[in-house]
């Protein structure tokens, strides 16, 4: 999937102009890098676009631990917007990701996040 198609879908999902989806994007994919290990950021990586699989190559194999708040509040930090713009930001991420990115490799990914973080991935159910 090409950059721009990754991020128009970001900016679709969380309901920001492409201009703000893309930091927000980068954000979220350095965040998550830091949040799982380095073998699992390197398995979702070549299924992303070239620009953006880069964000997800780590250093070392060890993940940081940090929960929901701390996730949100690096995301809203990296990206200059408010926390609400990044909690959207992260469902719209994960939730693209979730598309591009095999079962396999995304369920293995997401297995290494708290499960308030792991609902974000599933989308929203619907209102009766």
């Amino acid at each position: 999937m090409a950059e721009l198609a990754f991020v128009d879908k970001v900016a679709a999902r969380a309901g920001v102009p492409p201009e703000q989806a893309r930091p927000l994007t980068e954000a979220v994919l350095r965040t998550l890098t830091e949040r799982i290990s380095g073998g699992e950021a390197a398995a979702l990586s070549p299924h992303l676009a070239d620009e953006l699989s880069p964000l997800l190559i780590k250093a070392t194999e060890a993940p940081e631990v940090f929960g929901y708040d701390e996730f949100l509040r690096r995301v809203a930090d990296r990206s200059g917007l408010d926390r609400a713009v990044a909690e959207r930001g992260v469902r719209a991420v994960l939730q693209t990701m979730h598309r591009v990115v095999g079962f396999r490799e995304f369920e293995d990914a997401m297995t290494q996040l708290p499960a308030d973080l792991r609902a974000l991935a599933q989308p929203l159910p619907h209102g009766p």
